[in-house]
């Protein structure tokens, strides 16, 4: 049935943790979808929550989910621009989206999102804690306590609101993916609060996939560790000297697209994931790190 409703959580963001979002200047301009992709209904009247979802890895991630037919929640940040075009893209394909602005680091804000979306599709199967940001800094000394403050709580303690919230509205068999970073296993010398969130999020992801609760409701929890995906985050938070060769330290000497992470998240989604649980898949242009 064709259901066109869209929310929009009107809360306005906290400028401290606004990042730029240079999509419209990027070049080449960041692809969110393959043409070519292949639904097979995968996800047929599941309903999914995506955080990070106006732009980039999740943006593909919520395009892909549409496609094999969930019904999807999408929170953002505040770029208005880049969430309409995913949510007209969503629109197209099915018709169904919920739309959430804010803070995924205020947890009442997390819990509206939640409950919104159990009022509106009635349950939830799929939580994807996408939400990210990050901040160059060359010294440790320039990281301020406000600075790591702010990455820890969009970055890791926004899953632990989520999860949190969830919980109770689950379906059996529900999954959730989190999306950490090659970070994690490689480290990065000028990203020291945005690669030690990383690191938490492998270590939350194995935590949770063993605790009780989640195994007594058949929960399974896994995560996507991305290498160097050219998305807005990138221009926003890189030096320049860094963007010209963005991506050619991988075997692959590339950037990868973020329509080349979704297919891993549909796996996870998905029951063909159904013996897999506190695993971390490697996108990363082929860089081997042995986690």
């Amino acid at each position: 049935m064709e259901h066109k409703k869209e929310m929009l959580q009107a809360q306005e963001p906290k400028k401290d943790y606004r990042q730029e979002d240079e999509s419209r200047a990027m070049s080449p301009e960041p692809k969110i979808e393959y043409s070519e992709y292949k639904a097979a209904d995968k996800l047929k009247g599941k309903t999914a929550i995506v955080t990070g979802a106006d732009s980039g890895i999740g943006a593909a991630v919520a395009i892909a989910f549409a496609k094999e037919g969930a019904n999807v929640a999408l929170v953002d940040c505040d770029d208005k621009e880049d969430a309409e075009k995913v949510k007209n893209r969503i629109k197209e394909i099915s018709g169904q989206v919920l739309w959430f602005t804010g803070d995924v680091g205020d947890e009442d804000f997390v819990k509206n999102v939640v409950s919104q979306t159990v009022a509106e599709y009635g349950s939830i199967d799929i939580l994807v804690n996408n939400a990210a940001e990050q901040h160059t800094r060359k010294s440790i000394s320039e990281v301020t306590s406000e600075q790591l403050t702010r990455t820890f709580q969009t970055n890791i303690f926004s899953m632990f609101y989520f999860v949190k919230a969830v919980l109770p509205h689950f379906n059996p068999y529900a999954k959730i993916i989190n999306t950490t970073s090659v970070t994690a296993y490689k480290g990065s010398a000028n990203l020291l609060d945005y690669a030690s969130t990383k690191g938490a999020i492998v270590a939350f992801t194995r935590s949770l996939s063993q605790n009780q609760e989640m195994i007594d409701k058949k929960i399974r929890v896994n995560a996507v560790a991305p290498g160097p995906i050219w998305t807005p985050l990138i221009p926003a938070t890189t030096p320049n000297d860094d963007k010209e060769t963005f991506g050619e330290s991988v075997p692959m000497k590339r950037a990868g697209e973020a329509y080349e992470l979704a297919p891993a998240y549909v796996y996870l989604a998905s029951d063909d994931s159904s013996y897999v649980t506190g695993q971390v898949i490697h996108v990363n242009g082929g860089s081997i790190v042995n986690g």
